[in-house]
């Protein structure tokens, strides 16, 4: 396998979730509207980019750990698909690999910001 390959693989995964995200804040803009509520604020429920940050992570740290049990098991002979374990393993490492992707992209704009004269 490619690092190329995953890295492909990773980003389309991280545009794809970022549709989602855009997607549902513009349905939730248009639901205000209708119903002529002003926009939701912090307090009011809203998620924030930390929850959606802290719940990838806890995504990836899922798959991971699906990809470990299913690797422990068929090192221990268990009937086990080796497509299923290889899989889980792949997408176990897209995961990781769009999650430090987002994070390099975090401390970029961080030092940049932090770099600006005021």
């Amino acid at each position: 396998m490619s690092g190329g390959v995953t890295g492909a693989m990773g980003v389309d995964r991280v545009m794809a979730l970022r549709a989602q995200i855009v997607e549902r804040n513009q349905a939730l803009a248009r639901a205000q509207q209708a119903n002529g509520a002003a926009p939701a604020t912090q307090a009011e429920g809203a998620t924030s980019f930390t929850d959606v940050f802290e719940g990838a992570v806890k995504n990836v740290n899922e798959a991971q750990a699906k990809a470990g049990e299913l690797s422990a098991a068929y090192e221990r002979g268990e009937t086990v698909d080796i497509a299923q374990v290889m899989l889980a393993r792949q997408e176990a490492s897209v995961g990781f690999e769009a999650t430090m992707q987002v994070r390099n992209k975090l401390l970029s704009a961080y030092k940049d910001i932090m770099s600006m004269p005021v």
